[in-house]
């Protein structure tokens, strides 16, 4: 650039830094962009070639949408305010963008009509193992007779993972996927779990499986074979809106899975177990008492043993956390040697 170069018209001027003849007489009206001269018979408005970065800068900011008020703290003010207002913007720019991703994503999978297609490459023995976790959550008996669509697992392409979800109202089961490879739209399938449990026997000593989606059509292929899985016409329920919707953990106990599995197993009768924490250390009423790392407020909190017993039995690895909000609200149990599967439990009331 020639800084030699005589003043330009402001239709030339708009023309070299790509904003609008409008737009540079808001700017001026503004202060954020004068003219280097102003015609006092005319009022013809001439902008000189050194402006040229800094109406580049103030286009580029405003397409990234800081309002003025941010972007002349960019453009003149200290440069650590500066890097402070773009940074704050970066944040919330990526927050609203994966806002609109799973706004998206979610009317993608549940969109009517059109054809799905999908594909995701996993390890055939974490199918099974997703599949044999998230099992016990599926609804049985009268449950499933009322809501057919718990009697069944969600398989879900999106956000680059493969995740397996059940629920039974009572507890929710989720086991995320990291495939080898995946492409293809967003999507939810609906699957019976008795097929499910099918297909991870034929695939738990696979190296590789490859789950395609095209319409209505489910397909497991793995070295030549393939395996079709029926696709339920059902809507799962909102499952993220209750993840979404947890309290911020009060209480968190650390503690031997399998010493805890047995605790409760060997509770007597069918009663709710009791557990209290306090002290640091955690009682299980009327059973042994497990070794545990205890942390918030004393909590008195009891679980159905039905629903709390294969939670525990599904998890992997010696250790087990419970998250726990308040004694009223689900309580999170999550493997520590497997961050990618997660169950809800809901507590019960005693008397």
């Amino acid at each position: 650039m020639d800084d030699d170069e005589p003043l330009m018209g402001i239709g030339a001027f708009a023309r070299r830094v790509g904003l609008a003849p409008s737009a540079l007489r808001f700017y001026d009206d503004c202060a954020v962009l004068r003219p280097a001269r102003v015609d006092a018979a005319t009022g013809y408005r001439y902008y000189a070639p050194e402006q040229t970065p800094r109406a580049a800068l103030l286009r580029r900011l405003r397409e990234a949408g800081l309002p003025l008020t941010e972007a002349t703290v960019v453009l003149d003010g200290p440069p650590e305010e500066a890097r402070e207002v773009l940074r704050e913007r970066l944040r919330r720019t990526r927050e609203s963008a994966a806002a609109a991703r799973a706004a998206i994503e979610d009317a993608l999978r549940t969109l009517p009509g059109g054809v799905r297609r999908a594909r995701a490459t996993v390890g055939g023995a974490e199918l099974a193992g997703a599949v044999r976790q998230v099992g016990p959550a599926v609804a049985a008996g009268a449950v499933r007779e009322e809501f057919p669509v718990l009697g069944r697992v969600l398989i879900e392409l999106a956000d680059q993972e493969l995740r397996l979800v059940a629920t039974d109202r009572y507890r929710l089961s989720v086991r995320a996927l990291r495939p080898l490879a995946i492409s293809g739209e967003p999507c939810g399938l609906t699957v019976e779990v008795e097929e499910l449990r099918a297909v991870a026997g034929w695939v738990r000593g696979l190296a590789e499986v490859t789950i395609e989606a095209e319409g209505a059509d489910v397909r497991v292929r793995s070295q030549g074979e393939e395996r079709g899985i029926a696709i339920a016409d059902e809507v799962f329920p909102a499952y993220r809106m209750v993840l979404d919707g947890l309290g911020a953990a009060r209480h968190r106990v650390i503690t031997d899975r399998v010493a805890l599995s047995a605790a409760v197993a060997a509770l007597p009768g069918d009663g709710p177990v009791v557990m209290r924490t306090g002290d640091g250390g955690l009682t299980v009423e009327g059973g042994p008492v497990p070794a545990a790392l205890c942390t918030g407020p004393p909590l008195r909190i009891a679980f159905d043993p039905a629903v709390l017993l294969p939670a525990l039995e599904a998890g992997v690895g010696p250790d087990v956390l419970l998250e726990i909000a308040s004694a009223a609200e689900p309580v999170i149990v999550r493997s520590a040697d497997q961050g990618s599967f997660t169950t809800l439990v809901m507590p019960v009331r005693t008397s």
